[in-house]
């Protein structure tokens, strides 16, 4: 006998979908603005290579799980 098979569920709620799109989308649209402040405001000898990689980083991973929460909220299976 096989042993038996749990279906496979989503570890967050599908209630959260919208909520979360929303959240991370709005942080990540907020980290990029301070991105493009920090570019816009700083002088090319006191720009930090590390800040700028780590602030796009964390932009891209918001932006990232926002947009993919958006698309499974809205009925997009991706």
């Amino acid at each position: 006998m096989a042993p038996s098979v749990k279906p496979i569920s989503s570890p967050v709620p599908d209630a959260w979908y919208p909520t979360l799109a929303l959240f991370m989308l709005a942080i990540g649209l907020m980290v990029t603005a301070s991105f493009f402040i920090y570019e816009a405001t700083s002088s090319r000898r006191n720009r930090s290579l590390a800040k700028e990689l780590t602030t796009g980083a964390v932009a891209s991973v918001f932006l990232g799980f926002g947009s993919l929460f958006l698309l499974i909220a809205s009925g997009v299976y991706v």
